[in-house]
């Protein structure tokens, strides 16, 4: 079951973005394991290569925090499917998300797609890939 606080939490921190260029707010809401709810949106910048997604801004600040221990992750976009994290967004996901983590993508229409990690990222690059063991 979708959780709908989550979604909604970051359906609200989306009207904060700041897309002067894309004009393409994302908003992203992730739960720790201990229940805080850390609230992300996309910052964009005129060099383009520096500007943070939604979902990125979240799990920084949640890192920057000392969290470590997620459970689940909502993204919101004005979209017409339920908006798909990008890559980049993916791969630090996989950093820091187990497997299993249920990740809840939406629209403003309130459709829902409901995926894990493992389902979002398969065969991801991670921090056994960087050890020979």
């Amino acid at each position: 079951m979708p959780n709908k606080e989550l979604i909604e939490r970051a359906k609200q921190i989306r009207e904060k973005a700041y897309t002067p260029y894309s004009k393409f707010p994302v908003g992203a809401a992730l739960k720790t394991k201990s229940g805080v709810i850390y609230e992300g949106c996309n910052i964009e910048n005129a060099a383009y290569p520096v500007t943070c997604c939604a979902e990125r801004v979240a799990i920084f600040k949640a890192v920057s925090d000392g969290e470590r221990d997620f459970s689940e992750l909502a993204v919101v976009a004005d979209t017409t499917r339920p908006v798909p994290p990008c890559g980049s967004c993916r791969q630090v996901m996989s950093e820091f998300f187990p497997s299993d983590l249920t990740i809840y993508t939406s629209n403003l229409s309130g459709e829902i797609k409901s995926m894990t990690m493992e389902e979002l990222l398969p065969f991801s690059f991670n921090q056994s890939d960087l050890t020979k063991d």
